[in-house]
């Protein structure tokens, strides 16, 4: 399963799924948060691990942009992966390929598709704050503005839907659906498209005013299980975040992949390992680009 690293550390997958595994038993919210730093680390510069740096000398960290800050988590997870891979293999596994096998793992542990991950990035030198506040696409993003951010990226309205339906998993912070309780269009009214008890409900866990870092579960069907339940509750306007109901509301390509999904799991399973492996090829530093970081969270010296 591990090519690249079969002989230089035949034991690098079992390490990566062990502690992966332990950090889900203690908290299942860790599989979502996992997940989606391998999605925000992608999106910006490609799967090179960029996302992992803090802020030192010239680096100025994408931790600190609008879409991960206070909300990307995990990290402590990565250096313990990290820690364990240094002791077992030293200068072998990098950054970025951590990242991407433990991504496939936590949909494992939670009940999701697996599939054969692609190895080899390395890690960068560098972070691109801009282009995490950039190309990351944002809960309130209309469909057309979120679909641009992912060809730009060589992903296409297919791979949108299914990588989308990651929200089976996870929560959300109030401050990014509040808009659509209060205030959808500017106008001081609510999104009426919104199932109506649901709102009622998600308005007394996110209030107009404070709570920014209250959650909400992203599937209020099964939010601990990787399954398709998102997609039947795009289909009751029960999507959380204005991003996910788009999927739904606002284009017939997407409608139909979302009902398709809702329909047949195993599908959606399929497409998403296959659109997962896409997105885990965005842009890799391989060869000798990059270097194999001996700590995820700066740059050798």
């Amino acid at each position: 399963m591990l090519g690249f690293y079969a002989r230089s550390c035949p034991q690098a997958g079992e390490i990566v799924r062990s502690v992966v595994a332990q950090a889900v038993a203690r908290e299942t919210r860790m599989a979502a948060s996992l997940m989606r730093l391998h999605f925000h680390d992608c999106f910006v510069q490609g799967c090179d691990g960029s996302l992992l740096l803090d802020s030192s000398g010239r680096i100025v960290s994408e931790k600190s942009s609008n879409p991960n800050s206070k909300s990307a988590r995990g990290f402590e997870v990565v250096d313990q992966i990290k820690a364990q891979l240094e002791k077992a293999c030293p200068g072998t596994v990098s950054c970025a390929d951590i990242l991407t096998l433990a991504a496939r793992d936590s949909s494992v542990l939670t009940g999701g598709p697996s599939w054969m991950v692609p190895l080899g990035r390395r890690d960068s030198r560098s972070a691109s704050l801009s282009g995490s506040n950039n190309n990351i696409p944002a809960p309130n993003n209309t469909f057309q503005t979120i679909l641009s951010k992912f060809n730009r990226q060589g992903l296409d309205v297919t791979d949108l839907v299914a990588l989308s339906g990651s929200h089976t998993i996870g929560f959300s912070r109030c401050t990014s659906f509040r808009q659509r309780l209060y205030n959808q269009s500017g106008n001081g009214r609510p999104d009426m498209t919104l199932e109506q008890s649901f709102a009622a409900n998600l308005r007394q866990k996110c209030p107009r005013s404070g709570g920014d870092q209250n959650l909400s579960v992203l599937d209020i069907v099964s939010a601990a299980k990787f399954d398709n339940s998102y997609f039947k509750n795009l289909i009751e306007n029960m999507g959380l975040l204005n991003s996910d109901q788009v999927l739904f509301s606002s284009n017939d390509k997407s409608r139909e992949l979302v009902k398709k999904y809702a329909e047949d799991q195993e599908e959606f399973f399929e497409q998403f390992a296959e659109s997962m492996i896409k997105m885990g090829n965005i842009s890799p530093l391989t060869g000798s680009s990059g270097e194999i970081r001996k700590d995820c969270r700066k740059i050798n010296s």
